[in-house]
């Protein structure tokens, strides 16, 4: 499952240009406004948020103040023809992570979000995750636990994957569902017991039983403390 990166930036040309520079190691989705672009937001299923400030709506500055006000700690570059450096300052004030002033070569976009990604342990260089007695391979889309390995199927993977960057974290139901299946999805929510249940069945027997932890009425949470 690749990275998830939300584009808002109301340059159609911009924009598409940012996607293709990012959709060889991303998953890329994109917003043209701020309304729109603070609805996907707060679903909670991105890696990484690349923010315009001057936005039809709802501008960038406001749209980040309300992100960090309703918890939303998705890391957000903010990206903007805007280059005074008080400026910069309110947006880190405001809770950005990063600022990248039009017009930008392409190398420093790529850099920066990567390093942004790999600060929240969303993109893995090595190509492996490791919780406990618990090996995910990435290239090979293999588990290995203790050395077994065990069988997955996509989505029983992709739900292994997402437990094991947020482990120590708790994750709603909902922000499962919109990562796996996307918030428009006709499916219903029910599929995310499916597939846990499914998973959990598949660890039971291995050193990896119990790890994933049911929150009562919140969600789940991969650990290896009781």
């Amino acid at each position: 499952m690749l990275p998830r990166i939300l584009i808002i930036e109301d340059d159609p040309n911009l924009q598409q240009s940012i996607q293709d520079f990012l959709e060889p190691f991303a998953d890329v989705e994109a917003a043209t406004d701020g309304f729109t672009g603070q609805f996907m937001a707060e679903q909670d299923i991105y890696d990484l948020i690349i923010l315009d400030i001057m936005l039809p709506e709802i501008n960038g500055f406001d749209l980040l103040t309300h992100l960090r006000q309703h918890q939303i700690d998705t890391p957000v570059l903010i990206l903007t023809a805007k280059a005074e450096l008080s400026d910069k300052l309110h947006g880190f004030e405001l809770g950005g992570d990063d600022y990248l002033t039009k017009p930008f070569h392409r190398e420093e976009l790529i850099m920066r979000v990567k390093a942004l990604l790999k600060r929240t342990g969303s993109f893995f260089s090595d190509q492996e995750l490791v919780a406990g007695p618990i090996h995910l391979d990435l290239a090979a889309h293999q588990v290995h636990i203790a050395e077994e390995l065990v069988t997955l199927n996509g989505k029983e993977f992709d739900l292994l994957m997402y437990l094991m960057q947020n482990q120590g974290t708790i994750i709603t139901k909902n922000q499962i569902f919109d990562r796996l299946w996307g918030f428009d999805s006709d499916t219903a929510l029910t599929v995310v017991e499916v597939y846990m249940s499914n998973l959990r069945r598949k660890l039971k027997a291995t050193a990896a039983d119990g790890l994933i932890k049911t929150i009562r009425n919140v969600g789940y949470i991969l650990t290896e403390e009781n």
